[in-house]
């Protein structure tokens, strides 16, 4: 667990952050079952190819990941089943209005404990072109070799 604020990192999609432009972030809560808890502690969960739809009034996130735990017998869930996400009514009436009107995405970004609640962080994202991918790749770079030479100067001082 990070120290003082209580949050240990389960998953993050570090793909999301190359394929999409990311808006805004939220938290959310998740619907889960005894079993898939204390696999998720168990560091147990992959969002690949996962993501995020409203549907009445309700966010679901399909195709997350969450391994089955392996003292669960008969109360193992499917693995890829669709989970609730908790979010309060003008946070998802506000999603869906951005999906519908300017054609955005709902990812999720990455799960975590706060505490002792699983929490999801998901993100209202707009799809990047391949040259803007290019254009992220080349600034990361940059920064890479400027920390390196930065670095290799303050080392021969």
């Amino acid at each position: 667990m990070a120290k003082g604020n209580g949050t240990k990192l389960i998953a993050q999609n570090k793909k999301a952050y190359h394929d999409y432009f990311i808006e805004e972030v939220y938290q959310a809560g998740i619907s889960l079952v005894g079993t898939e808890v204390k696999s998720l502690r168990a560091g147990k969960c992959s969002l690949k190819e996962s993501y995020i739809r409203i549907e009445n009034g309700e966010a679901f996130i399909y195709n997350m990941h969450i391994s089955p735990y392996e003292q669960g017998n008969i109360f193992n869930k499917d693995p890829l089943r669709t989970r609730r996400l908790l979010l309060h009514k003008n946070q998802i009436r506000k999603l869906a209005m951005e999906v519908q009107a300017a054609g955005y995405t709902i990812v999720p970004l990455k799960v975590y404990f706060d505490r002792s609640l699983v929490k999801v962080d998901i993100g209202l994202a707009k799809g990047k072109k391949l040259y803007d991918k290019r254009e992220t790749i080349a600034k990361n770079d940059m920064r890479r070799q400027a920390e390196k030479d930065f670095k290799i100067r303050n080392l021969t001082l």
